[in-house]
């Protein structure tokens, strides 16, 4: 309510039914009842083409799809009504919080007030059930709520892979596939061309992208390698954007990609649905390497740690849109050569790494799904550096392999409430520097 203007009184939707009192207050609803206003809709009430105009007249009996994406709407009551005359309106393109709709009562009331009121709905995904109800207090809304919108893309991939790394005799192009009830398998023969410290994301909702790394035979590297949506990892791709290795990558957008900072600086590069890398964005936030980044809100991303010539606990987020934040200040302990995946779908995890003086860790930090990062949560498994992190299960993680001074390849499962497990006896080639991603 935004009070009296000239004769007139605003009466503002806030998602649910607003009556103005004798004595000014305005009366809210609990909501009680709401989940029957619908039981006498069927009958008789006739759904119209979607009204697009900045005018129209309702009639009764009818419900109207009310589009006000290019303009607001001012919609006449009937000028006549019989007690039980029902009239529904709906944001057909939730856009009424940008532009509303007004009520003219005709002449008639309107919730016990005279036409000399003014009635707004300014809610995004309104719905609204007006039944008239008599001469005395006129057209009363029986539902006046803002309806979620609930589909998104977002997805939550159900497998993952371990790909790439550095064994004891050197770099490899080996990986792993790990199940959706998170068994790691054994090896698979290696594709492209075996390198350390590359990154990795989902993009597409279904697939996977290696990309960038320190590369035998080259040193930094650019080149990339997509991964069907059953884990078969492709040949090499001709790089894009600066050669370099140890940045992150994390899913946003629900089906895009992005992978940053890393050995040459701050730079970023987007991965678009189809898997297609995109030239170098000048970078935002305090270059650093051997960080880690996770996906969070369903459609968001951070990154997170690392080292900037010293460890680091410098977060940045990422919109989704692909936006890279400025720095936002640490929480927990400093390190580097820190991993980091997502959980309970909306949420993520940063775990294990490196302090000062060569010190493994294996303490995680748990990132809420409005990516918020929580301090420190006491280490599960044996302490190690340089592993790697992907999702499984639609809801659940998987830290492994790495390096606690000499390779290794156990892995911990992460639940769906973001608790680390027990060290699982390794499977695969133990080595570190490697990385992961989940794939449906």
């Amino acid at each position: 309510m935004s009070g009296i203007i000239g004769s007139k009184l605003n009466i503002r939707s806030s998602g649910r039914v607003a009556k103005l009192g004798t004595d000014g207050q305005v009366l809210t609803s609990s909501g009680a009842g709401v989940a029957t206003a619908f039981e006498d809709i069927a009958a008789g009430i006739s759904w119209q083409a979607i009204e697009t105009g900045s005018t129209m007249t309702a009639v009764a009996g009818e419900a109207y799809w009310i589009d006000t994406s290019s303009n607001a709407c001012t919609i006449t009551l009937p000028s006549s009504a019989s007690n039980g005359d029902q009239i529904i309106f709906a944001d057909y393109a939730r856009t009424w919080g940008t532009y509303g709709i007004e009520l003219d009562s005709n002449g008639l009331n309107y919730q016990g007030q005279d036409d000399s009121y003014t009635v707004e709905y300014g809610t995004e995904g309104t719905a609204l059930h007006i039944v008239y109800s008599g001469a005395t207090n006129g057209w009363i809304p029986i539902l006046d709520e803002d309806v979620a919108d609930a589909p998104t893309s977002y997805t939550s991939n159900e497998n993952g892979i371990f790909v790439y790394g550095e064994t004891s005799g050197g770099f490899t192009a080996i990986s792993n596939l790990v199940s959706s009830v998170g068994v790691v398998a054994s090896d698979v023969a290696g594709v492209g061309t075996a390198r350390s410290n590359g990154a990795g994301t989902e993009y597409g909702g279904d697939k996977a992208i290696v990309a960038y790394g320190y590369m035998t035979g080259t040193g930094n590297g650019n080149a990339s390698n997509l991964i069907t949506n059953v884990g078969v990892v492709g040949t090499d791709v001709t790089g894009v954007g600066t050669a370099r290795n140890a940045p992150a990558g994390c899913e946003y957008g629900g089906d895009k990609g992005i992978i940053a900072y890393g050995s040459v600086g701050n730079v970023s590069n987007l991965i678009s649905n189809v898997g297609v890398v995109a030239t170098d964005v000048t970078g935002v936030g305090t270059s650093r390497t051997q960080l880690a980044a996770c996906e969070y809100g369903g459609d968001k991303g951070i990154f997170g740690y690392g080292s900037t010539g010293s460890v680091s606990s410098l977060t940045n987020l990422v919109s989704n849109v692909g936006v890279v934040a400025a720095d936002t200040t640490g929480v927990g302990s400093a390190r580097t050569s820190i991993r980091a995946c997502s959980y309970g779908s909306t949420k993520g995890i940063f775990g294990y790494g490196e302090i000062e003086n060569n010190s493994e860790y294996s303490m995680t930090n748990l990132v809420s799904d409005v990516g918020v990062v929580a301090t420190d949560t006491t280490g599960v498994g044996t302490a190690r550096r340089t592993l790697a992190a992907c999702e499984y299960g639609g809801d659940k993680g998987i830290f492994g392999f790495g390096n606690d001074d000499s390779k290794v390849g156990m892995t911990n499962l992460v639940s769906n409430s973001g608790v680390v497990a027990t060290d699982v006896a390794a499977v695969g080639t133990a080595r570190s520097d490697l990385a992961a991603c989940s794939y449906n």
